[in-house]
């Protein structure tokens, strides 16, 4: 039988920044990617619908009674499989290579550099590796979503579909505005949930180390959703631009080309559409992904991050 720490977290077992703390930490983050990514896929369905046409739908009430009306519960889950897959395969990177850049940035490259600078550091260099992994699954998501009939049914057809016609390039031809939606939104996701976490218990005004396991992720849920509503902000401009590029962008056409006459169509106010639900989505989403991961670290008998 496994034995108890005082906070009531298993022993730890695993040794921190050891190889196997790395991997359980790209596991942690498999597991609070894809199924929460997966799970508010009605909720993406209907924002990427409306950044690409906002008469579409006069409310989201509207637009999932339609959806629903017309395909049923497998039409308002369109996408599901691109963004369960894309999203693991995103949430490994993000996280193991999280824990990994913020261990040789804070600890062996740049011992006295201020701990916020490292956060972004690293989180920046995660989400770089990270969308790498991502952006063939979004891309076969984001065009699923924005077409009616679908684009694909499925996430074999949709590859296949983009794969005939575009070539293997065609899969990535939004990988540049992904990082420019992913990079800051990870940076801010990152560097927010570790100074807000750090700041609630000060507030509480005792040490992290004196709380127990639940109490410890109840904090990580609710800095996890501090930093969501950042995220969704700082990152929406690039979200609708993404979803823009991959249902409109014409075959050859070069991406800024794409982008200055996407901008010249819907200008600066389009660029916010979606924003209310996103804010909903990206909050909820970021904290239960802290929570999951958070969780999953005490179940392996690893410490929660941040507060330290």
């Amino acid at each position: 039988m496994s034995t108890k720490s005082k906070t009531g977290a298993p022993a730890q077992k695993i040794e921190l920044f050891s190889p196997t703390y790395f991997a359980a930490c790209t596991l942690g983050g498999i597991i609070a990617c894809g199924p929460t990514h997966t799970s508010v896929t009605p909720l993406d369905l209907v924002k990427c619908r409306r950044q690409v046409d906002s008469s579409l739908y006069k409310s989201n009430a509207q637009a999932f009674k339609k959806i629903y009306s017309a395909e049923g519960l497998r039409g308002v889950f369109t996408g599901w499989s691109p963004t369960f897959v894309g999203y693991a395969f995103q949430g490994a990177g993000k996280y193991g290579f999280y824990e990994v850049f913020k261990y040789y940035y804070g600890e062996k490259m740049f011992p006295n550099a201020p701990k916020t600078l490292v956060y972004l550091g690293a989180s920046a260099s995660a989400e770089f590796l990270a969308d790498m992994a991502l952006c063939p699954w979004e891309s076969i998501k984001v065009r699923m979503q924005t077409t009616n009939p679908p684009y694909a049914r499925t996430l074999r057809e949709g590859w296949s579909k983009v794969v005939e016609k575009e070539g293997v390039a065609g899969l990535y031809k939004g990988l540049y505005p992904l990082w420019a939606r992913q990079i800051p939104y990870t940076m801010v996701k990152f560097a927010t949930f570790e100074k807000a976490v750090e700041m609630i218990y000060k507030q509480l005004g005792k040490p992290k180390e004196s709380y127990n396991a639940l109490q410890q992720t109840g904090v990580s849920f609710l800095g996890g959703y501090i930093a969501g509503i950042g995220c969704a902000v700082i990152s929406h401009p690039a979200d609708v631009m993404v979803s823009k590029l991959n249902a409109d962008r014409k075959s050859g056409e070069a991406a800024m080309s794409a982008v200055g006459r996407i901008y010249k169509n819907i200008g600066f106010a389009g660029l916010w559409n979606g924003l209310p639900v996103r804010i909903f989505m990206i909050g909820t989403l970021t904290a239960f992904q802290w929570l999951i991961y958070d969780s999953f670290k005490v179940y392996c008998g690893l410490p929660t991050t941040g507060g330290h």
